[in-house]
């Protein structure tokens, strides 16, 4: 299957998406942090991350940047993974690159799948 980053500082969300993604057959690589998310994507080379906009450090919309802005990781499929829920949020999250959105709380029967979308 694939490789999966999923960065998220909520303890909680992480060992679910985790359990969820292992579940369906996926390696995972867990970050806490933006800037963590950046090393992460640069050392493990992942197939899609799953990137919290906010986060302590830098918030996933610089850590996207950054990860753009590499030549090894700019081509990265991003997905932003956020409790940002309001209208228009999507949009703004793909005009700035991202490559897909995903709102939290999630939905656990579907969830593994609607990653799988973010894969093909």
């Amino acid at each position: 299957m694939a490789k999966i980053l999923v960065v998220d500082d909520t303890p909680a969300n992480r060992v679910l998406v985790e359990k969820l993604l292992k579940m369906a057959g996926h390696t995972v690589v867990v970050a806490e942090t933006g800037l963590g998310a950046v090393a992460a994507a640069n050392e493990q080379h992942p197939d899609l991350v799953l990137l919290d906009l906010g986060l302590p450090d830098i918030d996933g919309w610089e850590a996207l940047r950054q990860i753009r802005a590499s030549p090894e990781t700019g081509t990265l499929r991003v997905v932003a993974f956020t409790a940002h829920a309001m209208v228009g949020d999507k949009e703004k999250a793909m005009a700035a690159g991202f490559d897909g959105y995903m709102s939290k709380p999630i939905d656990v029967g579907t969830f593994a799948q609607t990653v799988g979308g973010f894969l093909s």
